[in-house]
């Protein structure tokens, strides 16, 4: 058998009082810890409980699987990680590579720091959206940046992972992440984040020195948040309930508000851009074929394809307005080239 054993979030104090019958009449218990770190005192007190065999599992050793789902065929194994043991995708292949191979499972759950950090900093769970984790090795944050923007458009909160390498024990720094975020919107310009954006760094969930500060990303700048492990938060649309649970929750350096507010669908900034200028070019070539009935249809419709773009906009019909304003575009360009006139777009 394989039983995949939750940890909690609050050290060996957390575990499930049926986690730690498992781990006591386990044969082999593998203690995952690259999800999260696990202090060593809470080491200590899994292993006083633990009759069998304690092996400490690396990534690799839980990734390859091979020897674990081994051993299962044969003894009662327990795969013990910090939180819930199906947050981590991995443990997920796992299980399922487990049933494929005959062999029986079973899931004890525990707290997960996840869902805890979110009602620790009184949002709204329904309203979390897409997830994404920062990597310190990334060369680029634009997919975090995009998720995001779409979080955001959608009223949404992010949450965003920060690199834990067991390995080489390192944390990747909460100002870190945030600095390369703001490096990343100078480049791609779509006013998702500024120094004024409102952020929420949870740190250490579930401990007794935990804390949750927020504020404007200028002044999470100058703070400390002590111990890691940290977590990002940018929040979407705020209710009224969250910016009071976060004035009372943690520790705020600046009034909560509305990221939602400063950032504009792509789709709007691009017609923003767009309409004024296919608009102008249309009357620049206007006098070119002044008395050619022949083409009057054509400056009609490129005309009605620009009025249609925005009636589409308002509409919310956003692909509608960008395909309108594209086909005035290529009407445009099509008389300029009739008349041998420079591409000014």
């Amino acid at each position: 058998m394989l039983s995949f054993v939750g940890l909690g979030i609050s050290g060996f104090e957390s575990i499930p009082i049926e986690g730690l019958e498992a781990i006591s009449k386990a044969d082999i218990v593998y203690l995952e810890q690259f999800t999260s770190p696990i202090g060593k005192s809470d080491v200590d007190k899994i292993q006083n409980v633990i009759k069998g065999e304690f092996i400490p599992a690396k990534r690799w050793l839980v990734e390859d699987g091979k020897e674990i789902l081994e051993k299962s065929k044969e003894k009662n194994v327990v795969l013990l990680a910090y939180g819930d043991p199906y947050i981590a995708t991995t443990h997920i292949e796992l299980r399922t590579r487990a049933i494929e191979l005959k062999i029986e499972t079973r899931s004890i759950h525990a707290s997960s720091s996840l869902t805890s950090m979110i009602g620790e900093c009184g949002l709204h769970f329904y309203k979390v959206g897409k997830i994404a984790t920062i990597m310190s090795e990334m060369k680029s944050l634009t997919y975090p940046y995009y998720i995001i923007y779409k979080n955001i458009i959608e009223g949404n909160h992010t949450v965003l992972l920060l690199e834990y390498n067991q390995n080489k024990d390192f944390f990747l720094d909460p100002n870190d992440a945030l600095k390369e975020l703001l490096e990343t919107e100078e480049g791609q310009g779509r006013k998702v984040l500024t120094e004024s954006s409102y952020a929420i760094v949870a740190s250490r969930i579930g401990f007794k020195d935990q804390t949750i500060i927020s504020g404007k990303l200028s002044s999470l700048a100058q703070t400390d948040f002590g111990k890691p492990p940290h977590t990002v938060i940018i929040p979407g649309r705020l209710h009224f309930t969250e910016s009071d649970a976060l004035r009372l929750f943690g520790q705020c350096i600046d009034e909560p508000f509305d990221n939602s507010e400063k950032t504009e669908k792509i789709s709007k900034q691009m017609m923003e851009k767009y309409v004024p200028m296919v608009r102008e070019a249309l009357e620049e070539i206007i006098p070119y074929y002044k008395n050619q009935k022949e083409f009057e249809v054509i400056l009609d419709n490129a005309e009605r394809y620009i009025d249609q773009a925005e009636i589409f906009l308002a509409e919310g019909r956003d692909e509608n307005a960008i395909l309108s304003i594209g086909y005035a575009d290529g009407l445009v360009d099509a008389l300029r080239l009739a008349k041998g006139l420079e591409f000014k777009m």
